[in-house]
């Protein structure tokens, strides 16, 4: 929802400070400028003495990738560096030749002609809020880590666009932020996200949402009806925050109260700012081409919102419940990178960037909208004990396409190691300078800030060879990105919760990727002691462990403390509380059988562990959790005979420490050899399985008290 002041006292203190130091971005507070009352720095206004497709943008989609992609795995492979760096994922050409990405983006990499990308951007900070600042503001930190917005920060981007180009149709609303701020696992609210230097009053408007929930309504300046006692409050704050930032009577907030009054009214009534917020408008077909999730619908509501007239939206990448207590939350992959990046994170981009590219062009904007994707930094080349990647703003990469982008290029290189640029360094006041000039301010000119001194707008020039009119190339082949590889993400702990579409069973210690079932395969001619699948023809098809001899020429031997295991990684896992459903029943030979030789001399386990080994077989595992159970003999399937077996198991961390998964967690169901020494199954005693039907697993994010 929309944060206004009369909200405020239900936020945490430091959200409530971070407002503050943005001015709340609330309506009343960033009318007074737009409506011409603002002094205006003519020399920042003025066209560059040269320099192409000046002003080409009419509107800017600035998708802020927070947490740091990984260069490697997104838009800077390297297949040449050692394992321990390159990672396991492949590099594909695009369908520009000579350029690859990562085997993680099959539909980027189609649509690479429209796309220029840099592969030596830098910061040198490895800190969210100092790198973040110098990304989203073209400057780096003077001082302090950034790890809390305050009012003597840069003014973000967008800031500066409300202030010299303000939306003709909608300038309540020419810079907006969504679905959430850019906030760090401690509640702390990262610098550069306001206005800063240049007033509250230019801090886009931030619309707290979650468009990908069906019933998401929108709170705030986008509810119905705003009480008029609410909007007295408001305007009551505006003039307190007023005199803590200037140190003066904010008296003209007063004087002009009546006038923002009907003006916030006829926002929160009509127009198409308002009817740009209901995404059930839009064709089923276009909401599932961006993707059910809080990202992919973020995007389409940004791409609606540029129609209605606004003229800047950020879309922060979205938190998800329990994130905030883990070592790998949005794209900040200390742990688990890999796995981050093939089942949430690279599925979610891949499909969502795309759709807005496609989306833009057949809507015929496209050539007048600026899109930018990139985070505040990067990964580090080496892999660390946990599979994961830290903090690296010695290097990283960042893409471009729309209005005055000329597509089908690389600019700039990293080295062997993608670990620091080798040609052509690029700073962000390099990158901010290109949205200033591609929006139509001159960004080698000046601007007063509130106390008057006149500032320079950036110091670095922007990336002409980036700009033009056609594709920097013509030359096109054939992408070789596998769309299978990388499906739409789908929500979810477990890719498969039944075995309805499974074909086989991998053995336990076969490849990590892709996800799915892994089980103690019975091999030969099905015989013995292990895990094998239903026929076919049966349904619903189940996976059945235990023993079969009824077939067998010989003997079964289980050797002493022995087991057979299904097995499944958990995609994604955040801390919280994990609810672990197993539906089961027993099948075989007969009842007797099941009793003589399976009650009697095996027993049956539903357990939650990690992964003690990067290849992530299940063989090495150290158990979290268990429950035994003792499966019922059913000739049929009866769904309401079937058992389901219950495990609970908290992860959460200790407030202010980051929870770890480690490798990662899984769920498995074993049955083991019960007795103190081996088991003999004599040949042709029969057969005697538990049945597994269905694993489910629901999740409760962790949240602060």
């Amino acid at each position: 929802m929309l944060r206004h002041p009369s909200d405020l006292s239900s936020l945490r203190t430091s959200r409530r400070n971070a407002l503050q130091v943005g001015g709340l971005a609330g309506l009343s507070a960033c009318l007074p400028g737009l409506l011409g009352n603002s002094v205006r720095a003519a020399s920042a206004e003025q066209d560059p003495v040269s320099g192409p497709m000046f002003g080409r943008a009419k509107q800017v989609i600035f998708l802020f990738l927070a947490g740091g992609p990984p260069q490697h795995e997104t838009f800077d492979p390297k297949p040449q560096a050692p394992l321990e760096i390159r990672g396991p994922f492949k590099p594909i050409s695009t369908n520009v030749p000579g350029i690859h990405f990562s085997e993680l983006l099959p539909r980027t990499a189609q649509r690479a002609e429209q796309l220029a990308v840099i592969r030596s951007m830098f910061t040198n900070n490895n800190i969210h809020g100092g790198s973040g600042h110098w990304i989203l503001t073209g400057r780096p930190m003077l001082t302090g880590d950034g790890e809390n917005a305050q009012p003597t920060d840069w003014p973000n981007l967008a800031s500066v666009v409300k202030k010299f180009r303000p939306s003709e149709r909608v300038p309540a609303l020419t810079s907006v932020s969504l679905p959430e701020l850019f906030i760090g696992n401690g509640g702390n609210i990262e610098a550069g996200q306001f206005g800063g230097i240049l007033g509250p009053q230019y801090s886009p408007e931030l619309i707290e949402c979650r468009p990908s929930e069906s019933q998401s309504s929108l709170g705030g300046l986008y509810a119905s009806r705003v009480p008029a006692e609410h909007m007295q409050k408001r305007v009551s704050l505006l003039d307190a925050l007023g005199r803590t930032f200037d140190h003066t009577p904010r008296s003209a907030t007063v004087q002009l109260h009546e006038g923002l009054r009907r003006q916030a009214f006829d926002l929160l009534t009509t127009g198409a700012a308002r009817q740009a917020f209901h995404l059930e408008d839009e064709p089923d077909k276009i909401r599932e081409r961006y993707g059910r999730n809080p990202f992919g619908q973020s995007v389409l509501l940004a791409r609606r919102l540029v129609e209605a007239g606004v003229r800047f939206v950020t879309v922060n990448w979205p938190r998800v419940p329990g994130d905030r207590g883990v070592e790998n939350p949005i794209w900040d992959t200390h742990a688990r990178n890999f796995d981050r990046m093939e089942d949430c994170l690279a599925p979610q981009f891949d499909l969502g960037f795309t759709a807005l590219l496609d989306d833009l062009r057949e809507r015929g904007i496209l050539d007048e909208t600026l899109v930018i994707a990139v985070g505040e930094f990067g990964r580090t080349p080496r892999v660390n004990g946990n599979a994961g990647r830290d903090h690296w703003g010695s290097v990283f990469s960042c893409v471009l396409a729309g209005a005055g982008i000329s597509g089908g290029q690389v600019y700039g290189s990293s080295d062997r190691e993608g670990a620091y640029p080798a040609s052509d360094p690029v700073n962000a006041g390099h990158l901010a300078a290109t949205v200033f000039h591609l929006v139509g301010i001159n960004s080698q000119g000046t601007f007063p800030d509130r106390l008057g001194r006149e500032l320079s707008l950036t110091e670095s020039e922007p990336l002409y060879k980036l700009l033009g009119e056609e594709p920097a190339t013509t030359q096109r082949t054939e992408s070789t990105g596998d769309l299978a590889f990388v499906p739409p993400y789908q929500p979810g702990l477990l890719a498969c919760k039944d075995f309805e579409t499974t074909t086989h069973l991998v053995p336990l210690d076969g490849p990590a990727s892709p996800k799915g079932w892994r089980a103690t395969v019975l091999s030969g001619n099905g015989a013995g002691f292990g895990v094998r699948l239903d026929e076919p023809s049966r349904t619903p098809r189940s996976a059945l462990l235990g023993i079969w001899t009824a077939s067998s020429q010989q003997d079964v031997a289980i050797p002493v403390k022995s087991s057979v295991v299904l097995a499944q990684q958990i995609r994604d896992p955040q801390s919280g509380y994990f609810t672990i459903k197993a539906k089961v029943s027993a099948g075989g030979t007969s009842a007797a059988t099941l009793d003589s030789l399976f009650i009697t001399n095996f027993r049956c386990r539903l357990v939650f562990f990690q992964y003690l080994h990067p290849s992530k077989t299940a063989v090495e595992r150290m158990e979290l959790a268990s429950v035994e159970f003792h499966p019922i003999f059913l000739d049929a399937f009866d769904d309401q005979l079937c058992q389901t077996i219950t495990l609970e198991k908290r992860m959460a961390p200790t407030p202010g420490i980051n929870f770890s998964f480690g490798l990662g967690v899984g769920v498995a169901v074993m049955v083991e050899n019960k007795q103190e020494g081996p088991v003999t199954i004599a040949k042709g005693s029969g057969d005697a399985y538990l049945r597994v039907h269905q694993i489910d697993i629901s999740f409760d994010g962790w949240t602060f008290a």
